[in-house]
């Protein structure tokens, strides 16, 4: 954040901890409460307004679903990739090449965890 020229406040902190360690995509609310928890009255605003910040450095990056936005650490791939995303659990899982270019078939990774969630 500060080599983007962003200050480091605690708020951000905690953001940043929880993208840190979350393995799939976060609603906003999800943010809040778990910023809230650290910081009582914490509002809406300052979560939307940092949610932006980290998506306007590329330290996070945002999906649009039915349901509402959701946000994930962005990957350190600058490389063009997709997603593939267990609507289940919401776990992601890169994929190595581009679907439209290739013929499509599913990452090892994301075959391993459709049989895990069957079992």
């Amino acid at each position: 954040m500060e080599s983007n020229g962003l200050r480091i406040t605690s708020q951000r902190r905690w953001i940043a901890e929880l993208f840190s360690v979350s393995t799939g995509l976060l609603l906003p609310r999800q943010v809040r409460a778990y910023v809230s928890k650290r910081i009582p009255g914490v509002s809406n605003d300052t979560v939307y307004r940092n949610l932006r910040l980290l998506m306007e450095i590329n330290l996070i990056e945002k999906f649009d679903f039915p349901e509402g936005l959701r946000f994930k650490l962005k990957c350190s791939s600058d490389r063009h990739h997709h997603h593939l995303i267990c609507i289940k659990c919401l776990q992601t899982f890169p994929m190595d090449y581009c679907p439209l270019d290739n013929a499509i078939g599913l990452p090892e990774a994301f075959s391993d965890h459709l049989a895990q969630i069957r079992s």
